[in-house]
């Protein structure tokens, strides 16, 4: 019944949207400044579409705005998604944090708070624009940018249309204890200002980061950030999580505290919708999300 409704809702959305043909896009690099610094991201437009919706995209952890990519999804799971949208009649932002990709600042001096701080920018940014309906954002945050998707919507002044969180992080402290081990988060925890080099365990990536992203693990708390946001939810989690873990039960423990209107979506997938091997579940799980943008969109 839900995916009947849906289909139905989302053909007289792209109808209404626009008469002319969907498909193509208009992509622009776009910029925009937090505390002097600067952000830079990919806008999206769908052509033929005048004012559509749109759906701001946040990254996650060491990533950039065009999210995990791999040789069978080169475009990368936000990159793809974008795509997907456009030919339905929705724009798309997506943003590289301070620190990371090509805007301004150091990695060592982000934390969970300075993205917050960079996605509410982001949709004031957005608000601002005529090229866009300012009453129809949405929001999708991958991983570490799942967390921080959950404080924007909590926090906000702007009314979102609808929230997506793609494997998001929800016991932060646990989570980047799963990827460092207890020793370098006690250390981390105690390095003050000074930026101390951090290695993922299994021999992973190793960056620069300072006190104050570990101690913004424990002051931001996503169940009580969701709590605050009313709206449409879309939870998508792969069960094969070791990261995020346990799933389903991580999700369904986070759904507890949001009470509006929401939607799991689970497969046995690892952290990053087994990107690395297919692009089966990635392109469903785009479908999934593009489909629930449009139905709250109308």
């Amino acid at each position: 019944m839900y995916a009947l409704r849906r289909a139905l809702m989302c053909s007289l959305c792209v109808a209404g949207l626009s008469a002319a043909a969907l498909g193509h896009a208009a992509e622009k690099v776009v910029t925009f400044t937090v505390d002097g610094q600067k952000i830079t991201g990919t806008l999206e437009l769908p052509e033929n579409v005048q004012t559509p919706p749109v759906l701001l995209m946040l990254h996650g952890f060491t990533g950039t705005r065009n999210e995990w990519s791999s040789p069978v999804v080169k475009d990368g799971l936000f990159g793809r998604c974008a795509k997907a949208l456009s030919k339905k009649g929705v724009a798309s932002l997506r943003i590289d944090f301070r620190g990371s990709g090509e805007s301004d600042g150091k990695f060592e001096d982000m934390t969970v708070d300075s993205e917050v701080k960079d996605a509410l920018a982001a949709l004031d940014f957005l608000s601002s624009r005529r090229d866009i309906d300012s009453q129809r954002i949405s929001v999708v945050g991958m991983s570490l940018g799942g967390a921080v998707a959950t404080a924007v919507a909590g926090r906000t002044t702007h009314s979102l249309r609808s929230v997506v969180l793609w494997n998001p992080g929800i016991n932060l402290p646990a989570a980047f204890t799963s990827i460092y081990g207890e020793d370098v988060m006690k250390t981390a925890l105690g390095s003050g200002d000074q930026a101390i080099a951090v290695t993922m365990k299994e021999g992973g990536k190793t960056v620069k980061l300072k006190a104050a992203f570990f101690k913004s693990l424990y002051t931001t708390v996503p169940a009580a950030e969701i709590e605050n946001y009313r709206g449409p939810l879309l939870l998508a989690v792969g069960t094969k999580d070791s990261i995020v873990y346990p799933q389903p039960t991580s999700a369904e423990a986070l759904l507890r505290y949001h009470t509006g209107p929401h939607t799991l979506w689970t497969r046995p997938v690892d952290h990053g919708f087994d990107v690395e091997r297919s692009a089966t579940t990635v392109d469903a799980l785009v479908e999934e999300t593009t489909d629930f943008v449009l139905e709250h969109s109308k």
